[in-house]
């Protein structure tokens, strides 16, 4: 008995005894474990320097070139197509027949409303004649008179229905495509051509705040097309939307008189440089990607002693890749330009080139 006794002393002493050794190890390995956490604490960020350079105030947009007008022709009225007298790539002006389509209702209703305006007119005259004598009333003239307005106004409808089987074209321009064939059998709105006038085109970018500012309507543009990057057009500014749109940028539309053999066409990828009266102005700038989120933001983190610091600037022109500092930073501070989503205000930091 005295032996058992002994026996669970020693084994409750050798635990309690390798209990108190995994503890001080559980310690040892947390402090372990700490310092090295401390000495990772710090983010690897990549830096640039806020400066102030003389910086050219000249900004390029870019945009696709739309046709000044553009038309997509469809019938009136219903019909077979009798003749077609354009093809693809024909130059029409105002009034142009285009095509010819024959109506049997068109014709039919033509015939009805000059039979009824004969008729009318006859009625008339007989009851004019019958009033001088006595023979109507003076409210059978006018009924008949009544009769007599309303037929002349369908002849004069169905004369304008006439009219409309020869097409015509309403604007200048080239005929982008053609729908129809003689034959073909219209409806009312099908779609027989597309005429579109490359005389001018327009060109439509997009700027933002501080570009549009400088822009006045009527200011002359040099714009370029990507398939003649050696040939230079002289636009000028016809529209400049009151309001920004959901990317914050304002569109901007540029007038351009095409050249003679119409070189430009609706659809080229074009280029407008807009030059400023002032070529070259000292500004203090810094890289766009320093901004936190984006420029709007006007957060900014730098490094002050191996710390990233926040702060809140006031952003002014974008230059490209730079963006210009009115007030918040000083020339040569350090600001982070890559790595700020992982930062938080006091954050250690570590320089990587």
């Amino acid at each position: 008995m005295k032996k058992n006794i002994i026996t669970i002393g020693l084994i409750i002493a050798a635990l309690a005894i390798i209990s108190y050794t995994l503890m001080n190890n559980k310690k040892e390995n947390e402090a372990k474990t700490a310092i090295v956490a401390e000495k990772n604490a710090s983010v690897s960020v990549k830096v640039g320097t806020v400066k102030t350079e003389d910086v050219s105030l000249d900004f390029s947009a870019n945009g696709n070139f739309e046709p000044l007008q553009e038309l997509k022709f469809s019938a009136e009225k219903s019909g077979r197509v009798v003749r077609v007298l354009v093809k693809e790539g024909d130059y029409v002006r105002i009034g142009q027949t285009l095509a010819i389509i024959r109506s049997e209702q068109i014709s039919s209703d033509l015939q009805t409303a000059e039979a009824s305006y004969q008729n009318a007119q006859a009625d008339y005259n007989r009851f004019e004649n019958a009033f001088r004598t006595g023979g109507v009333t003076k409210q059978q003239l006018d009924q008949a008179k009544l009769g007599l307005v309303t037929s002349k106004s369908r002849l004069q409808q169905a004369r304008v229905n006439i009219g409309d089987t020869n097409i015509k074209a309403t604007i200048n321009g080239i005929v982008n495509k053609r729908y129809i064939e003689p034959g073909s059998v219209l409806g009312v709105a099908t779609q027989m051509f597309d005429i579109v006038n490359v005389s001018k085109l327009k060109l439509k970018v997009t700027v933002n705040e501080s570009q549009v500012a400088s822009l006045k309507l009527g200011n002359i543009v040099q714009v370029s097309a990507s398939v003649y990057p050696d040939s230079k057009f002289s636009g000028k500014i016809t529209f400049i939307a009151p309001k920004a749109d959901t990317s914050l940028n304002f569109p901007v539309e540029i007038e351009i008189a095409n050249n003679a053999a119409n070189d430009l066409k609706a659809g080229m990828y074009g280029t407008a440089e807009f030059a400023s009266n002032q070529q070259k102005k000292s500004l203090m700038i810094v890289p766009r990607n320093a901004f936190v989120g984006s420029v709007s933001s006007n957060q900014i983190f730098v490094v002050e002693d191996g710390v990233a610091k926040m702060k809140t600037v006031v952003a002014g022109r974008i230059l490209g890749d730079k963006v210009e500092i009115i007030n918040g930073l000083s020339d040569g501070e350090i600001v982070i330009i890559t790595g700020q989503i992982n930062l938080q205000d006091g954050s250690k930091v570590d320089i990587i080139k």
